[in-house]
């Protein structure tokens, strides 16, 4: 360790992405192990993620947009529902997803699990949900998150962090614990019906296994193996 700064050489030295290697799981994914549905299949693995294998936020997904001119963009949301009509989340209408799913709706939802060497990834359309349903979600947050909906404009500017906290204490003021928050007009969920839902579970040599399932036009779904 050098004396002058309290820098070790492992620490000097720059870590290579491409020398960075791990042999995932021998098991795999069967076509005759999946569920009924895509949303039954990842139920099962949500519970595995989430009360077996203990993952911190199981729920936290990658969601990917796009505008109207095909630019793209992503960031981590965490989903607060699913079931056959969708995966939901809750944001800021204002927000850069929200203006973006306003001018294409089509989404990217990403679950990241890799402790358990698996990914699953949902493509399909979003919509916004009701303001009861909304609402009923609004109510069942934390009293701070409460006045987040509102303190924040998601996605804008603000000159400095003392700005945001500011209008925190303000509505804290406004609103004190106990007291019911209103919900934003500008705050709500988005509901995504999915088109496809890919269950990626890593292989050893990097042969891993990709079953999709497809929507049919009848309302059945389709499964498909892909190339890794």
């Amino acid at each position: 360790m050098r004396q002058d700064d309290g820098v070790t050489d492992r620490d000097a030295v720059p870590l290579d992405p491409a020398a960075m290697r791990k042999q995932y799981r021998a098991e795999g994914l069967a076509e005759n192990d999946l569920a009924a549905t895509p949303v039954e299949q990842f139920a099962r693995w949500f519970k595995q993620a989430a009360a077996e294998a203990h993952l911190f936020e199981p729920n936290a997904m990658i969601v990917s947009t796009a505008d109207a001119d095909g630019r793209p963009s992503s960031r981590t949301v965490l989903l607060k529902q699913f079931d056959e009509q969708g995966f939901v989340f809750f944001t800021n209408y204002d927000s850069r997803k929200a203006r973006d799913l306003a001018e294409n709706p089509y989404v990217s939802l990403l679950f990241p699990w890799h402790a358990m060497a698996r990914q699953v990834i949902v493509t399909g359309v979003a919509r916004r949900t009701g303001r009861d349903e909304t609402a009923a979600y609004f109510r069942t947050r934390p009293h701070g998150s409460q006045l987040g909906a509102w303190a924040s404009a998601q996605s804008a500017v603000v000159a400095t962090r003392a700005d945001l906290d500011a209008s925190y204490a303000e509505l804290a003021a406004r609103y004190p614990e106990g007291e019911q928050v209103p919900v934003p007009p500008h705050w709500g969920g988005f509901r995504v019906a999915p088109r496809t839902v890919e269950f990626w579970q890593g292989r050893e040599n990097r042969l891993h296994d990709r079953l999709r399932y497809a929507a049919e036009q009848d309302g059945s779904w389709r499964v498909e193996r892909l190339s890794p």
